[in-house]
């Protein structure tokens, strides 16, 4: 072979070896709609307006999240385009909304969206299209069923599950109580006290004396506070979301009625919930958790605390701090941010339900001691057990150990 021939040999080699590199890197990427090799497009729907509006303060903690993720490079090297458009919690608005970002603002997947009847709009549309329902800000015990609905999941604890931890526990500490029940009449209502008298059994039909329920459009519940105050109860379980439960507690107070009162953990923030109901009207309400509270004595110490409050000083969110909503939206950024890390290069649709369905974070930021996130392809459920607290002064106090439940029915010990 003569010296051209030679030369012309090695540059087709070259380059035939720079092709097949090439190739096979793009042939390792994999995209679907709303991924590239710059950016991953996320939408959300949430109330920024309206009667559920005091959740908007996690949209605020998530969008300052990923401004400061993408600053710092993004993930993987790409930025994330995060868009939340307000839905007024109106299941209409719901649809109309979520199906603007799928189709023509061409998201990858739908994140934290909040409310059950609001989420419960767009679960089929979303499931037909395969587009992943993820990380709902709801505990809808609907969304734990990947056999009929694979590409939703939530991160909550799911609300049947809940109402069976306060049920236990009114049966250890009170077995002869007289229990009045308020819910907001719609799925999520009917999920948590579902589970509450499935925790109490067949104690249930004996120990519930009275209940009643509120639209979400109502303007008060006054008068079933009155109603449920006058059955002579002395253990209130209230299942409200803030505006009405700070309304319940605060009503309950001026009428001189001081029941044990559980307050389902959707309604249980010390800044959204608890203070604007009055610090004295709240002291000794229980709730159970997932979350350490911000500014509580009992975690100046832990590293996590102190990142998460330096950045909620530093994003200009200092007055939402003690607002449960705020750490909700600051820990559900931050499980987001790692499933798609661990997506690498093959983000696709598929590839993100795959990585939800098999979680095990129990390092994730403000998580109490025995809380940990767990999920499995036969269950979507990431919460198995929680905590119980008591509101005293302006904080709160743990007490007893995490109690795990299942969600369906029964509870055991963990």
């Amino acid at each position: 072979m003569n010296r051209f021939a030679r030369i012309v040999a090695t540059a087709a080699g070259a380059s035939m070896l720079a092709f097949a590199a090439i190739t096979s890197a793009a042939a390792q990427k994999k995209y679907d709609q709303g991924a590239s090799d710059t950016g991953i497009r996320i939408g959300q729907t949430l109330p920024w307006s309206g009667p559920a509006s005091a959740y908007s303060v996690e949209g605020q903690v998530q969008r300052a999240f990923f401004r400061r993720l993408n600053e710092k490079g993004g993930i993987n090297g790409r930025k994330v385009v995060y868009i939340s458009l307000d839905d007024a919690y109106s299941p209409p608005k719901t649809v109309e909304q979520t199906r603007r970002l799928v189709e023509d603002e061409g998201v990858l997947a739908i994140f934290g969206a909040v409310g059950t009847a609001t989420n419960t709009a767009i679960h089929k549309y979303l499931n037909a299209r395969k587009v992943p329902q993820i990380l709902i800000l709801s505990g809808a015990s609907k969304w734990n069923d990947p056999e009929n609905y694979p590409w939703t999941m939530a991160f909550y604890p799911l609300y049947d599950m809940e109402g069976q931890i306060y049920a236990k526990h009114v049966l250890q500490t009170k077995p002869d109580a007289k229990i009045a029940i308020l819910s907001q009449h719609d799925d999520a209502g009917r999920d948590y006290v579902r589970g509450f008298r499935e925790g109490l059994g067949e104690r249930a039909k004996d120990m519930v004396v009275a209940e009643a329920t509120y639209e979400v459009t109502d303007a008060t519940v006054d008068s079933q506070i009155v109603k449920l105050k006058n059955s002579g109860a002395d253990v209130f379980f209230l299942m409200a979301t803030p505006k009405f439960g700070a309304q319940a507690i605060r009503r309950a107070h001026e009428l001189n009625w001081k029941p044990t009162i559980y307050v389902v953990s959707v309604a249980s923030s010390i800044g959204g919930v608890l203070k604007p109901a009055g610090l004295e009207a709240s002291q000794g309400v229980i709730t159970a958790a997932t979350f350490k509270t911000a500014l509580d004595p009992m975690w100046d110490d832990s590293p996590d605390m102190q990142e998460y409050i330096r950045f909620m000083k530093e994003e200009g969110l200092e007055g939402h701090i003690t607002d449960r909503s705020a750490a909700l939206g600051y820990v559900s950024a931050e499980l987001l941010r790692r499933v798609l890390e661990r997506c690498g290069d093959e983000l696709t649709r598929e590839n993100v339900m795959k990585q939800v369905s098999n979680l095990n974070d129990s390092d994730l930021p403000l998580l109490l001691p025995g809380v940990t996130v767990n999920t499995t392809p036969d269950s979507l459920s990431p919460f198995g057990a929680l905590r119980l607290q008591r509101f005293e002064g302006e904080s709160r106090v743990l007490f007893g150990e995490a109690i795990a439940a299942r969600p369906g029915g029964g509870t055991k010990a963990p």
